[in-house]
């Protein structure tokens, strides 16, 4: 159960830093959008926040998945275990 906790508290641990990089992001995000409309060159620093964060994210995302699938092995496994307990 213990295992299980774990796995959980992790992922939603990764689900707020999301959250709170994507608030980052959208600061930057927004002078790109309002450069494109006003047909202007992007600040070069907004052009980096905003692939910056987009990399954190990304990263973050990645990791998120990799706990996602490791619970889900060990709650397939833990199935598995209970299966094979109610047969005995």
């Amino acid at each position: 159960m213990f295992e299980k906790e774990k796995y959980k508290k992790e992922i939603k641990k990764c689900l707020v830093t999301i959250e709170e990089i994507e608030r980052k992001r959208s600061r930057s995000q927004s002078a790109l959008v309002q450069a494109i409309l006003l047909q202007e060159e992007p600040n070069e620093a907004d052009v980096e926040w905003f692939n910056k964060y987009t990399g954190e994210i990304t990263a973050c995302r990645n990791h998120m998945n990799e706990i996602q699938k490791k619970l889900d092995i060990y709650m397939a496994q833990k199935n598995a275990d209970n299966k094979d307990k109610s047969k005995s």
